[in-house]
């Protein structure tokens, strides 16, 4: 009889032959930078996460760095919102802020930018409003101004996540006609309309006020369409194709990894960061076991690359082993 619990038996012969390996260096943090002075504030549905304003946030950043995380991931939350989020293109911007004050005073870290405008606009969807929904091609105008100006204070990568249709290939026209031939663009390429994102609209204060974003992002039900998604921002020249969200969608992230010749990253979003949270704080689960397996299992779908909050909790139990 053939015994496979033979290479069960201790740990070091699981870890000789264990098949899925996490590492520091799949992770992307997400950072909230508020418009302000002053401000260093939890979000009561993540905790341990926090928005900050730039003149407090370099205790954060310290600790992001001293894990050797390679990356981070920034969402700016403005002072003053209007109709089409004109603020994501201003030059003197609160992400345009935080990308030369985070590439000047922490070199080391790789800085992505958030690249839509759900954050900026009053009614809190991701573009230009035209009878009661997002107008696809007018948000495609405003968002190659956003990319240009995250590209010009110094941005790494950019990564739109707005869903638009033809996003990638018109960002990509842009950044090539404007002298940034090589700055790579991670899309998010196959997201669902998700009930997991509702720890982030408090986080950035952009619940829509009107409708939902059904018509843009992607129905839960469908698998064949993501394929159809990501073959679009393939051929468009996106240089990452991500998932979003990760826990409920592994199958999808493993259609990517066999279907696609290109890194594949996951977001493993507020909703399924704070269910393991709220369940720890009850004592119900062992929040740091969970937390790994949870990660591990994006890993072992296929994710090359995973967005999470977790990562400076990760990074302290993967230094230990």
């Amino acid at each position: 009889m053939f015994r496979t619990r033979r290479l069960r038996k201790t740990e070091n012969i699981r870890r000789l032959v264990r098949e899925t390996q996490l590492s520091i260096n799949d992770f992307i943090y997400p950072l909230f930078i508020e418009e302000g002075t002053g401000i260093e504030e939890e979000i009561p549905s993540m905790p341990g996460i926090k928005r900050y304003s730039l003149d407090t946030i370099d205790k954060e950043l310290q600790e992001v760095v001293a894990l050797n995380l390679p990356a981070v991931l920034l969402f700016g939350v403005p002072a003053e919102k209007d109709d089409t989020g004109t603020e994501t293109w201003n030059d003197n911007g609160i992400m345009q802020q935080a990308i030369r004050y985070i590439k000047k005073n922490y070199p080391s870290l790789y800085v992505i930018t958030d690249v839509c405008f759900c954050e900026y606009t009053s009614h809190g969807h991701c573009g230009v409003i035209c009878d009661h929904d997002v107008d696809n091609d007018a948000t495609l105008v405003n968002l190659a101004k956003q990319t240009i100006s995250h590209a010009k204070a110094g941005a790494d990568m950019v990564a739109p996540s707005g869903m638009m249709d033809g996003t990638i290939a018109m960002m990509r026209e842009a950044l090539d006609q404007s002298g940034f031939p090589n700055l790579p663009i991670m899309g998010y390429s196959v997201k669902y309309a998700s009930a997991y994102y509702g720890p982030f609209r408090e986080a950035v204060d952009s619940t829509p006020s009107f409708g939902d974003r059904r018509t843009y992002q992607m129905d839960p039900a469908n698998r064949d369409e993501g394929m159809r998604e990501a073959t679009f921002d393939d051929q468009e020249g996106a240089d990452i194709l991500m998932v979003k969200p990760a826990l409920s969608y592994l199958d999808i992230i493993r259609d990517l990894k066999n279907n696609f010749d290109r890194p594949i990253a996951c977001y493993n979003v507020s909703g399924e960061y704070a269910m393991i949270k709220a369940a720890a704080e009850k004592g119900w689960i062992d929040g740091d076991r969970v937390m790994m397996e949870t990660l591990l299992s994006m890993k072992r779908a296929g994710a090359d690359i995973i967005i999470t909050y977790f990562a400076k909790e990760a990074a302290r139990i993967l230094a230990k082993q």
